[in-house]
């Protein structure tokens, strides 16, 4: 009995294919969450964010000044962090102003945190800690 490897059409996959719509929910979800911390794991993007929660929209120039870093570098990480999902742009004359949008940053903070062993819902580093707080949902 003779084998022979697999063909292009015949390829084997280790991982297995979700047809679950939960399965394949929890996927995607992991998916998510693990490129958003890979784009968090950068001090420029997580500064970003922190000005621009503090100030709800700021240009590129603003962003530029706060960081103390080059237009380009600015613009290539809030480029990043707009493909994302996590930021969005609005043109005024010359300048790019962006915000965080709150959905999708949000829904994913909030499986983060939830998912922490306890009802206090700060994360502590060695030097700060980030911390969050759920919005209040209306009656």
């Amino acid at each position: 009995m003779s084998m022979s490897a697999p063909t292009k059409d015949q390829t084997l996959s280790t991982e297995p294919q979700p047809t679950d719509p939960v399965v394949s929910a929890q996927t995607e979800l992991t998916r998510d969450l693990t490129n958003t911390f890979k784009l968090l794991s950068d001090e420029t993007r997580l500064k970003i964010l922190l000005y621009l929660s503090q100030e709800r929209e700021l240009h590129v120039r603003a962003l530029c000044d706060r960081l103390r870093q080059s237009q380009p570098a600015v613009s290539h990480h809030l480029a990043m962090m707009r493909s994302a999902g996590v930021v969005e742009a609005r043109r005024e004359g010359k300048h790019n102003f962006y915000h965080i949008l709150p959905g999708r940053f949000q829904r994913l903070l909030e499986l983060a945190f939830d998912a922490l062993p306890h009802d206090d819902h700060r994360i502590r580093f060695s030097d700060f800690e980030i911390s969050y707080r759920p919005p209040v949902k209306p009656r």
